[in-house]
């Protein structure tokens, strides 16, 4: 059961929404929310929440990054508005991805997919952290936080949903570590598969809005990977 919020101001928006959940293949729980302030009232947490951009009172955008300062279970945001200029402003606040309205069935589909495929995952994965070991001290990462791991002089940098820590390590002895999640796309960038938005012959675009370099010797076993990696969480 995925447990679904959609946040809209307009009824004629949230019944067709609800109208596109309803089709998919998937049972899903819906929650109807007419304002941002609603939202909050309920405190219910969500696994995916559809959020508008343009609301009264508290915008989208704000209600987004209230979402994200809470230390609770975080649910996969998709805005929808009927603007192209927000999509920006969307990645800022860790969005999975945006839908301009009116909203296509085909590409809501698509998307949903991608959403279910990510919280299906991560609920599979809750638990698994990266220990970080060093002289003094040893720090645990939730690998759920890591969008992706950058090799730098020597050092890793890990880029994470609340910043970047980096430690003394070898990107090719995590690549090993982590290779059911992870996958090398270029000498210098091991990524989370989990959010991986999009990618062509020469980048990996991020959910998070960030695109790295996807070395053309890596580009078809990526592929092979990045497919593996979703009918793995799809169950297929």
């Amino acid at each position: 059961m995925i447990k679904i919020a959609i946040c809209d101001d307009e009824a004629q928006t949230r019944a067709y929404l609800s109208s596109l959940i309803g089709a998919q293949p998937c049972l899903c729980e819906i929650a109807e929310y007419a304002s941002a302030g609603d939202y909050l009232a309920d405190g219910r947490e969500a696994d995916l929440l559809f959020l508008d951009v343009e609301m009264p009172d508290l915008d989208g955008m704000a209600l987004a990054r209230k979402i994200r300062e809470k230390s609770v279970a975080q649910p996969v945001i998709i805005f929808v508005t009927g603007y192209e200029r927000y999509v920006f402003d969307a990645f800022d606040v860790g969005a999975f991805q945006y839908l301009l309205k009116p909203v296509d069935k085909e590409k809501f589909a698509q998307v949903f997919a991608r959403a279910v495929v990510q919280i299906e995952s991560a609920s599979k994965r809750t638990g698994r952290v990266l220990t970080l070991q060093s002289a003094k001290a040893s720090r645990t990462i939730p690998l759920d936080s890591i969008y992706y791991v950058e090799s730098s002089n020597h050092k890793v940098v890990l880029h994470l949903q609340d910043g970047e820590q980096a430690y003394y390590a070898k990107i090719g002895d995590l690549e090993q570590e982590l290779q059911d999640q992870f996958f090398r796309i270029h000498k210098g960038y091991l990524v989370n598969l989990s959010y991986v938005s999009g990618y062509s012959k020469s980048e990996v675009t991020m959910t998070n809005g960030e695109k790295l370099l996807l070395s053309k010797y890596k580009v078809q076993d990526f592929i092979k990977a990045y497919l593996r990696f979703l009918k793995k969480g799809a169950g297929l």
